[in-house]
């Protein structure tokens, strides 16, 4: 099977089917045991009842023991051998099935990570959830294909071969029938496919509006918003349950035709075969013959119609598999380097001008504006945004993401060791500073636990994080929750600033970087940012005058436009829209 490690080659995008097609090229020899074992393993159960029928007319009937002892060794030596490719086959078809689910990850979660910022934006998370857990199981499932569906095609021709042998007539009825049965079943299969669709794409807004219930759950009680949103759901997730309904209903006439049709077919052959068997144009041993022949044919047409099945189903996950390789990330065709020393960012739409090595604050009437400018100096949106009078799409992007941080408040914590989270790995960063505490307790650091750097010190500090890591009772090795839940909104604000401090940027882009901290903690963290950042570019959106007040610039927006730029006190004393913007935010803190 594909190693963690290793490369699971380039996918093919061209379509669902495509898709498929690679999966098995990309284990070839693989492929080719499961369907060696699958054709063997049938062709050996289609020799069963000649085995029986040797038995019969040459052993049983003429009364010959030896010759009956000779056949019933050959059947059980047979059968024996069979019980072993069977257990061969589900290896070899496990491992395929395997393979191609892992290979079908790891593409998926590097296309993940080529897209970067620019997933949230193409696609919703609930759809990406369904495709990791839903339908990459389900296109490895159709795989099968490749191992009992050719062996079932292989018994077919031979168990029509052994007839022809017996009777024309009966095998011109088996060469005919299995063929009828499959197209009767294949118009459901082609309804399935479209009824799996719109039960997937339902499935991935519900899974969507579960996550962002699960994150906003205690907003929306405050709100009194839990019941509207509770009875919307419940409305989608019946809308869902009623397409799900459809999906089962034609898969349960599927599964139902593919048993029932071979079942009925077996009666009509073994009527037609018992009847040339009563006028003596075949033996007693062929008329049992032919009915095991009729019989293991039900097998390979029940593994047909499972087949297709499948692959009805694994068709539509790799249509949404393959639709999502062809999103594309930011286009980048940026082939500068960075300036080689500090500059100014400028963001022509908006008029905001960031002087490197100062504490700059975006103060906007709507917090989204402000948002906006630090997305422009980031390059998350194409805009005509410099970085010392260059363009910043004229340099490349990976040395720009070198430079440049944008830091949001809302941004993912991952589930696990809380050092891990905020970065405690790392290396010690340039321009660390030498402030940092020396009395972060032995708690820090649990049995066989990596001891913190003195850059995750530091940036601990600056955020007013130490108290988190205290409180816990492993320290920075205390496990993590998703999304660091088991934390408070306010000490998760400063868990993410720390990681963004630790991480110790050319420019610091930071979106509401205090705004879930009180005042006193609001307050330290303004101070220990100047200090922390002192000479290096820092951006922060904020309308605290906590905050504000230790910034050296201020930016004031008015529908996305510099209206006034200054320092804190000298726009309170001249921009009545600024001064009424802060006072009330001031307000709101003191209650």
């Amino acid at each position: 099977m594909i190693d963690a490690y290793e490369d699971p080659g380039t996918p093919d995008r061209r379509g669902g089917a495509r898709y498929l097609w690679w999966l098995v090229t990309r284990q070839p020899g693989r492929c080719a045991a499961g369907a060696m074992f699958g054709s063997v393993w049938m062709v050996l159960l289609a020799a069963t009842p000649y085995l029986m029928s040797r038995a019969i007319d040459d052993g049983l009937e003429p009364g010959d023991m030896g010759a009956l002892v000779l056949w019933s060794g050959a059947l059980f030596v047979v059968g024996a051998f069979n019980a072993w490719l069977s257990i061969m086959r589900h290896r070899t078809m496990t491992r395929v099935r395997m393979d191609a689910n892992f290979r079908t990850v790891k593409v998926v979660v590097g296309q993940a990570v080529r897209l970067g910022s620019s997933l949230s934006r193409q696609m919703g998370a609930g759809e990406v959830v369904t495709i990791g857990v839903g339908d990459v199981q389900t296109i490895s499932q159709s795989l099968t294909v490749v191992g009992p569906g050719v062996g079932a095609v292989v018994a077919y021709l031979v168990v029509a071969a052994l007839l022809i042998s017996v009777s024309p007539l009966l095998a011109a009825v088996v060469l005919l029938g299995i063929p009828v049965i499959v197209l009767l079943v294949g118009p459901l299969l082609g309804r399935l496919q479209g009824s799996e669709a719109e039960y997937r794409e339902r499935q991935g807004v519900l899974t969507a509006r579960i996550g962002d219930l699960a994150g906003g759950l205690r907003v929306l009680a405050g709100l009194g918003g839990k019941g509207l949103v509770s009875d919307a759901f419940r409305r989608d997730s019946q809308r869902l349950r009623e397409q799900g309904y459809r999906v089962g209903a034609v898969t349960s006439w599927v599964q139902a035709l593919g048993i029932g049709l071979p079942t009925l077919f077996l009666a009509v052959v073994t009527w037609l075969a018992a009847r040339l068997a009563a006028r003596g144009d075949i033996t007693v041993g062929e008329l049992v013959s032919v009915y095991g022949y009729v019989a293991v044919l039900v097998g390979p047409v029940s593994f047909w119609v499972e087949c297709g099945y499948q692959i009805s189903r694994g068709l539509v996950c790799a249509r949404r598999v393959v639709g999502f390789l062809r999103l594309e990330p930011m286009p980048d065709t940026g082939s500068l380097d960075a300036p080689s020393e500090p500059s100014a960012l400028y963001d022509p739409e908006s008029g905001v001008r960031i002087l490197p090595g100062r504490l700059t604050a975006l103060v906007a009437e709507h917090p989204a504006d402000a948002v906006t400018v630090l997305d422009r100096l980031g390059r998350y949106t194409p805009s005509d945004a410099t970085w010392g009078g260059v363009r910043l799409d004229d340099i490349a992007l990976p040395r720009l993401r070198e430079h440049i941080l944008l830091a949001d408040h809302e941004a993912d914590l991952f589930a696990g060791p809380l050092g891990e989270s905020v970065g405690s790995g790392g290396t010690e960063r340039s321009g660390a500073g030498n402030c940092a505490p020396s009395h972060l307790p032995p708690a820090d650091a649990a049995p066989h636990a990596t001891a913190p750097t003195e850059a995750l010190l530091q940036a601990l500090h600056t955020a007013a994080a130490e108290d988190i890591v205290q409180a816990l009772p492993d320290g920075l090795s205390t496990h993590m929750a998703a999304q660091a839940r088991n934390l408070s909104g306010g000490q998760r604000q400063r868990i993410r600033l720390a990681r963004a401090l630790l991480a110790d940027p050319e420019i610091l882009l930071a979106v509401e970087p205090t705004s879930a901290l009180d005042a006193h903690t609001e307050a330290t963290v303004a101070e220990r940012l100047g200090k922390a950042r002192h000479g290096r570019t820092t951006v922060v959106t904020t309308t605290s005058p906590l905050v504000l007040d230790r910034t050296d610039t201020v930016h004031y927006l008015v529908d996305g436009k510099v209206a006034a730029s200054g320092g804190h006190h000298e726009l309170l004393d001249t921009t009545p829209g600024y001064r009424a913007l802060v006072a009330r935010d001031n307000e709101e803190a003191v209650r």
